[in-house]
């Protein structure tokens, strides 16, 4: 009998381990196809129009056009034209705002709110967080009634200086940046503000009853216990200051002059006006996924410098 049991028990195990295997990919697979169609198989097929001499069409079935390796000279193309540098800045200067003025300032506030520093915070939070809830369409054009040279703002200005003149800004990419920055930055106060929550308040009294003072406390008991939801948020903005378009496109539509150009804009312009030229508007899209898995692995880095934590 003990014999029997003995022969039974490898067969068991070999079939609860079957029963694992089918599980796990049972649990996997659909993930793992869902990425590979939405997210791999586009960036790839991006990558192989970008180095061909694709022009429109179908691709695929009888009808399919033929399409030539032509290597790297949309690339080349690219990169000689004064557009796609002043549309890589701007999107530079967004990244900026959004990682070392959203985030701060999302921080700093919802701190506020935490240690009860300031009356009436469920007001406050609302007030911060509504433009995220509003439909940027009707947001962009809010701001552009009131910033544009007709606008609420100019005549404004006009009251205390009679011989100003709008439209005349060296820097048109400064009042986007703006909205940005006002738009975006209760996301963050509530990611932080969320996380914040979850801390225990008896550690933070127990710090000050010691002699700690309110600085000390967040810096030794607040930032370390909210490093990995800071660098989380670093990654959501590099990614999202990188893919910005309709704000800016409902605001400025890139211009005046293209001054306002962003990567995506230009990537659309490329794609749909004029003659399309296609390689190249991929050609523009690798390159803002190279930028983008450039800026999250350096903040990746920093976070295992500084011993990030979720």
């Amino acid at each position: 009998m003990e014999k029997g049991k003995k022969e039974l028990a490898p067969v068991k195990s070999l079939n609860r381990r079957k029963e694992e295997k089918v599980a796990y990919w049972s649990l996997i697979l659909p993930g793992f196809l869902i990425y590979v169609f939405v997210m791999a198989f586009p960036t790839i097929f991006g990558l192989y129009l970008s180095v061909t001499n694709y022009k429109g069409g179908p691709l695929f079935g009888p009808k399919k056009r033929s399409v030539d390796i032509v290597g790297f000279k949309y690339y080349a193309e690219m990169f000689k034209d004064s557009y796609f540098w002043l549309a890589l800045k701007n999107n530079m200067w967004i990244t900026f705002i959004s990682v070392f003025g959203q985030i701060p300032l999302g921080f700093f506030m919802a701190y506020l709110i935490f240690r009860g520093m300031i009356k009436g915070k469920d007001f406050f939070q609302t007030v911060i967080y509504l433009p995220c809830v509003i439909s940027t369409v009707v947001i962009g054009k809010l701001w552009d009634a009131i910033m544009s040279p007709n606008g609420a703002l100019p005549d404004i200005i006009r009251i205390f200086n009679p011989s100003y003149v709008a439209g005349n800004s060296e820097h048109p990419i400064v009042p986007v940046l703006f909205v940005i920055l006002w738009m975006y930055t209760g996301t963050y106060l509530i990611i932080f503000l969320a996380n914040m929550q979850k801390i225990d308040t008896s550690i933070i009294e127990a710090a000050k009853i010691d002699g700690a003072t309110e600085f000390q406390a967040l810096r030794y008991i607040i930032l370390p216990a909210l490093s990995g939801v800071i660098v989380t948020s670093c990654i959501l903005a590099i990614s999202g200051s990188l893919k910005s378009f309709d704000l800016i496109y409902v605001m400025t539509g890139g211009g005046p002059a293209k001054q306002t150009y962003v990567l995506s804009i230009f990537m659309y312009d490329k794609a749909f006006k004029g003659a399309p030229n296609y390689p190249l508007a991929n050609a523009v899209s690798v390159v803002m996924c190279i930028i983008s898995f450039g800026l999250i692995g350096i903040t990746k880095l920093v976070e295992k410098k500084f011993g990030g934590k979720e």
